[in-house]
C-alpha cells in the first residue's frame, strides 16, 4: 500500500462540526505550522517505549502535507533527537524538535555551555542512585537533560522514586522540571514545548499554528497558542487546547482533512480553464462563469471594486453562485445568446440564463428613479428537473464574514458595507456555517416550480419586492441594446461571428458611467501556472483603452471613443497642465490607484501566488501611451468628419507631452520592473503621436503646423538611426540592445516605415525566428528580472499577422490567425495569452488586447479579399 492510499479523512457528520470548522479556517491561512507530540499522537502508548512506531495513516499525512508548499511540520517530543529521528524515520521535511523544546538539532549538545554540561553530570549521577534504589525504574538520558520513567512499576515504588527526584535534583538551581505521564524529566535548559512551537513560529513567519498532543507535557504549547491557532487534545483530561479527539485514529483523521482541505486551498479544487469562462457585463460590472453555471467571479460596485465573488483566485471558500442539476452530471453546452451578453448554460432538463442586469427605473411625480438600487445579477432556471443551488458571497475578497438572512422571497445579505440582497421565489434555502462563512444551499423541483425558478441578486438593495415587469421582458430589455448596436456596426464576412463576439466584449469591457475601458476583467490570472506573474488588470490603461477604442471606430462605433477621450480629457487636466505626467493606467474613475497589494489569504488560480490588488506600474514612466491616444483621435476625427473642441485639446496635449520627454528612457509597454532604457516601441509611438496629429491638422484644421513636422521628422529619425542593431539586422527591443521584441513590429505597423522596406522585412524574419511557436508569439525573451515564463502573447500574434500582411505574406497570415482563432475558449473568449505545448490559455481573461488583436487581423484580411 502506498503512503497516499492510507490518508484517512472523517466522514462527514463523524467529527465534530466545530472541530471541522476549525480545521477548514486554519487549512486556508498563507503560512501554516502542524506541530504535533509523538508517543500518543502519532504513535499510539505502548508498554515499552523503544517499539512505539507511528501510525501509517499519520505518517502518510504528515508526510503529504510536509510536501505542500507555504506548510512546516513539526514533531515535538519529550524524546531526544536521536531516538525520535531513529523511531519515527520521517523524513527530512519533516522538522523533529527533541526533548521538550531543548534539541532542534543533532549537533546540540556541543553547544552546551561548560557550566551546564557540569550540572548535567551531577544531574545524571545523582538520577542513578536514585535508579539504583528504586528497581524497575528507567533513565533515558538527552543531551541536555535525564528522563525519569516509571511506566510499568508498582505504584509504591513510582512514588518513592518519583519524591526522592522532587526533593533532590529538582530543587537544584539550574535545573527545569517537567511532568508528563509516568515521567518526570530533569533539564539543564530552560524550556518545553511551548516555548518551543513559538521559536519554529517566528523562525518560519507561520501565519497560525496547528497543535496536536496528549500528554501534561503538551499543555505548554496549548497555552501558548492564540488567535487563529488551533488546538487539539487527544485523550481525557483537563486541557488548554480548544478541541478534543479521543484517541491517536482520530487525529490522523483531523490531518487527513487538513490535508485535503490544504491542498484544494492551494492548488485549487478544479481549475477550469481560463479560456472556457464567459463574461457578463452591463456597463457597469462584470463577472465570469464557468461552463457549469458557477459565478465565480463578480466584483461590486464597479469592476476595479473588491470581489464578492472570488471563487477563480481562491476557490469555493472565496465565495460563488452554482446551479447545477441535483443528479450532477456534465452541461450539453454553454453559449451566449446570438448578439448579447446573456449566457444560456444547458443539461438535459435545465437550463440556466445569466445575465447582469442595470438598475430598474421607472418614472414618478418627481423624475426618474432607480428602483432596483444597483446591477442585478439575474438568473433564470427553466426545465422539468431538480436543480441544486448554492449560494456563498464573500464580500470584500472574503475578508469580511457575512450573515444570511432568510425572509419572505429570498435571503439578505448582512454585514457588508452596501445592502445586498437575494430575490429568489419559492426557495427554501438552509444556511448552514463554514469556518465563519455563512453559505445558503436549497434544491428547487423545477416541474412543481412551474417550470421557471428566477433568482435575482440585486445589489445596492435589501428590497425583495416582486419586479413590476415579467422576467421575459426584463430580458428582452436587457438584450435589445446589445442587438441594437451590434447592427450598427459594419462586420467583415472573415471570421463574422468571433468579430462580433469579440466586439461585444470590448463594448462589455467599457465603463458606462465614466467612459473608461478595462484592459481585462480580472486579476491574477496567471501567465504561468503556479508562478508569481500574477497582475490586476482591472483598470484603464491609456493604451490598452485607446487601441480598444480604435478597433470598434473601425466596426463603425465612435461612441466608446467619444466617451474615453473624454475620460482622458479629465486626467489630463488632473495633471494641471503637465500632460506628460500622465499616469500610464488609473482607476475606472480616472484617479491615481492605491499602492499595489497581496491578498495572502487567496491561493491563487491553480495555486498561481500571489493575488493581487492594484498595478506598480501605475507608478512608471511610459512615453508610448500618447501615440495609440493621437492614432484614436485621428480615426474618430475621419469616421465623424469634425474634431470637438476637447479631442483638439487632448491632441494637443498629447503633442506636447511628446516634446517635453520623447528623448528619455522609460519603462517601456512592457511594464518590466528593470532601470528604463530608449525602447524602440516607445520611440515609435511618440513619432507616430506627432504624425496623426499631423493628419488631423491638416485633414480638419486646415492648416499645417511646421514645429510639428519638424519634431516628428527629429524623432523618426532618431529612432531609425540608433533603433537598428546591426549585428542581429533588426530593430530590437531598445537602442544598444540585441534582443528582440515583438512590439518592435510597430517600426513598420505604425507607417513609419513602408512595408517593402528592406529594414522592416528583416525585423519580420528575425521577430518570427526569435518568437514565434506554431500559433502563437512570444513577447520577448529577454531577462525580465522575474522568476519563470509565460505563453504567447494573442496580441503579439495579431501583430504578427499584420505584419505578414504588410510584407505581402498573404497565405502566412491567414494560416496563422486561423491558429489564433482555434485558441478561443468555447464561447469565443481569449484571455491574454495562450501555452502551444499544455494547450490552453493564460493570463487575465477576457483581455482587451486579445480581442482588439483579432478584430483589426479580421478586417485588414477581408480588405485583402476584396482587392
Amino acid at each position: 500500500m502506498n503512503a497516499a492510499s492510507e490518508i484517512i479523512t472523517p466522514a462527514a457528520g463523524t467529527m465534530d462540526p466545530e472541530l471541522r470548522a476549525a480545521i477548514g479556517r486554519i487549512a486556508r491561512v498563507p503560512q501554516l505550522l502542524i506541530a504535533c507530540d509523538y508517543d500518543g499522537t502519532l504513535a499510539p502508548i505502548v508498554e515499552d517505549p523503544s517499539k512505539a512506531v507511528p501510525l501509517p495513516e499519520s505518517v502518510a499525512a504528515v508526510r503529504a502535507l510536509a510536501a505542500l508548499p507555504q506548510t512546516t511540520v513539526a514533531v515535538v517530543s519529550g524524546r531526544a533527537l536521536r531516538d525520535l529521528a531513529a523511531l519515527s524515520r520521517l523524513p527530512s521535511e519533516v522538522h523533529l524538535v527533541g526533548s521538550h523544546g531543548s534539541e532542534f538539532d543533532i549537533g546540540f549538545v556541543e553547544r552546551l555551555s561548560p557550566e551546564l554540561i557540569a550540572v548535567r553530570t551531577r544531574l545524571r549521577d545523582a538520577l542513578r542512585e536514585i535508579a539504583s534504589a528504586h528497581p524497575g525504574i528507567r533513565l533515558e538520558r538527552k543531551p541536555a537533560s535525564v528522563a525519569v520513567h516509571t511506566r510499568g512499576v508498582a505504584p509504591e515504588v513510582a512514588a518513592a522514586a518519583i519524591e526522592a527526584v522532587r526533593s533532590g535534583p529538582a530543587t537544584w538551581d539550574d535545573v527545569t522540571v517537567t511532568q508528563g505521564k509516568e515521567v518526570i524529566e530533569l533539564s539543564v535548559v530552560a524550556t518545553h514545548k511551548g516555548t518551543a512551537v513559538d521559536q519554529l513560529r517566528t523562525q518560519l513567519s507561520a501565519s497560525a499554528v496547528l497543535f496536536i498532543g496528549d500528554d501534561v507535557t503538551d499543555e505548554n504549547a496549548f497555552g501558548n497558542l492564540h488567535g487563529p491557532d488551533v488546538g487539539i487534545k487527544i485523550g481525557p483530561g483537563d486541557t488548554k487546547a480548544g478541541y478534543r479527539v479521543a484517541e491517536p485514529i482520530e487525529a490522523a483523521r483531523a490531518l487527513g482533512l487538513l490535508l485535503e482541505t490544504r491542498r484544494h486551498w492551494l492548488f485549487g479544487e478544479r481549475a477550469v480553464p481560463i479560456e472556457r469562462h464567459s463574461m457578463l457585463a452591463n456597463g457597469r460590472t462584470v463577472a465570469l462563469l464557468t461552463p457549469e453555471a458557477k459565478v465565480t467571479w463578480l466584483c461590486h460596485p464597479k469592476p476595479d471594486s473588491a470581489a464578492i465573488f472570488a471563487d477563480l483566485v481562491g476557490g469555493s471558500p472565496a465565495g460563488h453562485f452554482s446551479v447545477a442539476p441535483e443528479r450532477g452530471g456534465i452541461p450539453l453546452g454553454q453559449r451566449y445568446r446570438s448578439g448579447t451578453m446573456t449566457v444560456e448554460t444547458r443539461w438535459s432538463g435545465l437550463t440556466v440564463t445569466d445575465w447582469l442586469d442595470k438598475p430598474a427605473r421607472e418614472t414618478t411625480p418627481d423624475g426618474p428613479a432607480v428602483v432596483s438600487g444597483d446591477s442585478t445579477l439575474v438568473r433564470v432556471l427553466t426545465g422539468s428537473g431538480r436543480a441544486r443551488l448554492e449560494f456563498a458571497p464573500r464580500p470584500e475578497f472574503g475578508q469580511v464574514a457575512v450573515q444570511l438572512q432568510p425572509i419572505g422571497d429570498g435571503l439578505l445579505v448582512l454585514g457588508s458595507n452596501e445592502p445586498v440582497a437575494l430575490y429568489s421565489p419559492g426557495v427554501e434555502w438552509q444556511v448552514t456555517n463554514d469556518g465563519g462563512y455563512e453559505t445558503a444551499k436549497a434544491v428547487v423541483d423545477l416541474s412543481a416550480a412551474g417550470g421557471q425558478v428566477v433568482l435575482e441578486l440585486r445589489f445596492g438593495t435589501h428590497s425583495l419586492e416582486h419586479h413590476r415587469l415579467p422576467v421575459h421582458e426584463r430580458q428582452t430589455l436587457a438584450e435589445q441594446p446589445w442587438k441594437d448596436w451590434v447592427a450598427t456596426l459594419r462586420l467583415p464576412s472573415t471570421a463574422r461571428d468571433l468579430v462580433v463576439r469579440s466586439a461585444l466584449t470590448l463594448r462589455g469591457l467599457c465603463h458606462e458611467a465614466t467612459g473608461s475601458i478595462l484592459a481585462a476583467a480580472t486579476t491574477s490570472l496567471p501567465e504561468e501556472l503556479g508562478g508569481v506573474r500574477n497582475w490586476d488588470y482591472r483598470y484603464c490603461w491609456l493604451r490598452d483603452a485607446a487601441m480598444t477604442a480604435r478597433s470598434l471606430v473601425d466596426l463603425g462605433s465612435i461612441e466608446e471613443a467619444e466617451a474615453l477621450l473624454r475620460w482622458v480629457d479629465g486626467c489630463i487636466e488632473r495633471t494641471g497642465g503637465h500632460p506628460e505626467r500622465l499616469h500610464p493606467l488609473y482607476t475606472v474613475d480616472g484617479y491615481e490607484l492605491g499602492a499595489e497589494a497581496v491578498i495572502d489569504t487567496l491561493p491563487g488560480y491553480a495555486g498561481s501566488r500571489p493575488v493581487r490588488v492594484g498595478n506598480l506600474a501605475n507608478h512608471q514612466l511610459q512615453l508610448d501611451v500618447f501615440g495609440p491616444i493621437a492614432d484614436l483621435i485621428a480615426a474618430v476625427a475621419d469616421a465623424r468628419g469634425s474634431v470637438r473642441e476637447d479631442e483638439w485639446r487632448v491632441l494637443d496635449n498629447m503633442v506636447e507631452a511628446v516634446r517635453r520627454r520623447w528623448h528619455e528612457p522609460d519603462h517601456g509597454i512592457w511594464e518590466a520592473r528593470l532601470p528604463p532604457r530608449h525602447h524602440i516601441f516607445s520611440k515609435v509611438m511618440c513619432w507616430m503621436t506627432v504624425d496623426r496629429a499631423l493628419h488631423v491638422m491638416r485633414q480638419h484644421g486646415g492648416e499645417d503646423r511646421p514645429e510639428w513636422v519638424e519634431l516628428r521628422d527629429r524623432i523618426g529619425a532618431n529612432v531609425l538611426e540608433y533603433g537598428w542593431h546591426e549585428t542581429v539586422e533588426a530593430y530590437s527591443v531598445a537602442y544598444g540592445d540585441e534582443d528582440m521584441d515583438a512590439s518592435s513590429l510597430w517600426i513598420g505597423l505604425s507607417g513609419l516605415l513602408p512595408g517593402d522596406d528592406p529594414r522592416f522585412l528583416s525585423t519580420v524574419l528575425r521577430i518570427e525566428a526569435d518568437l514565434r511557436s506554431g500559433p502563437v508569439v512570444y513577447r520577448y525573451h529577454w531577462d525580465d528580472g522575474l522568476p519563470g515564463r509565460e505563453g504567447g502573447f494573442h496580441i503579439c500574434t495579431a501583430w504578427l499577422i499584420e505584419a505578414y500582411l504588410r510584407t505581402g505574406r498573404r497565405t502566412d497570415a491567414e494560416e496563422l490567425f486561423s491558429q489564433m482563432v482555434d485558441t478561443a475558449g468555447p464561447t469565443g473568449l481569449l484571455p491574454e495569452q495562450y501555452d502551444p505545448l499544455a494547450e490552453r490559455g493564460l493570463g487575465n481573461h477576457p483581455q482587451a488586447y486579445s480581442h482588439l488583436g483579432l478584430i483589426r487581423c479580421a478586417l485588414l484580411l477581408d480588405n485583402m479579399l476584396k482587392q
